[in-house]
């Protein structure tokens, strides 16, 4: 098994920053995607920003220009710096792995972390 444990989150007023990370540990030979979802009370859970093993990043439009993904493959960890963060940011966190090998598994899993709560409010 695979565990993915987040740290960063808290309460912000708007227009401030946040880092959050996430660490992968367990018997890790690869992970191919790495990112941040996150689910608002009464909304879908949606995708914030995920990253490839080979540097490739995607972001939702509603964050673009204001958080940057980051990753380390050798640690397997990924950051999210959140900037100029909006009351609408409000949600929790999800660190996700994607295409994670690992030793004596069958082939590619998917993990994703218990959450951390972000609140944007004055």
């Amino acid at each position: 098994q695979v565990q993915l444990v987040e740290s960063g989150g808290g309460l912000v007023q708007p227009g401030g920053s946040l880092r959050l990370s996430c660490a992968a540990s367990g018997s890790i030979i690869r992970i191919n995607v790495m990112g941040w979802y996150r689910q608002a009370p009464g909304k879908q859970r949606e995708l914030v920003a995920v990253m490839a093993s080979g540097g490739s990043r995607t972001y939702a439009d509603s964050v673009k220009g204001r958080f940057t993904i980051s990753r380390d493959n050798a640690k397997n960890t990924v950051d999210l710096q959140m900037s100029s963060l909006k009351p609408e940011d409000t949600a929790v966190y999800y660190c996700n792995a994607d295409g994670v090998l690992r030793y004596n598994s069958r082939g590619y899993e998917s993990y994703r972390g218990q959450g951390t709560q972000v609140t944007v409010s004055s």
